[in-house]
């Protein structure tokens, strides 16, 4: 399938971005810390209100709980986080998120470890 067929959405259909294999991510140093939190351990709790859509995120001592919600709700929405609030993690200490959260755990998609694996061998560019 060529480019502009595909809807990758890294040329928007107009067939000038030299190829779909070649897809760019814009991060923030927010979602690239926390892509590289996750790609050295596994999972990270979340808990997010019920009702509500903005992931918390307690655990990051560089950026604020707003920054890091912020940054896991973009990262799902880029499809490079999954956010699951029916798995929380075993064995974790939710007390500092409160009682009254829903308690859930994140994830790296498939697309989140390949963006990983490029920003572990190339850096973030400017």
């Amino acid at each position: 399938m060529g480019c502009g067929t595909s809807n990758c959405g890294s040329c928007g259909g107009c067939g000038s971005c030299g190829g779909c294999s070649r897809r760019e991510i814009m991060l923030t140093p927010p979602e690239a810390a926390l892509l590289l939190r996750l790609g050295e351990v596994a999972f990270l709790p979340v808990a997010r209100q019920r009702g509500g859509e903005t992931p918390i995120y307690l655990e990051e001592a560089d950026y604020t709980p707003a920054e890091c919600g912020e940054a896991l709700a973009w990262l799902q929405l880029k499809g490079l986080v999954s956010l699951d609030y029916d798995l929380p993690l075993k064995n974790f200490d939710y007390a500092a998120y409160g009682e009254k959260l829903l308690r859930g755990s994140a994830a790296l998609t498939a697309a989140g470890q390949e963006a990983v694996e490029v920003l572990e061998l190339q850096g973030a560019g400017e």
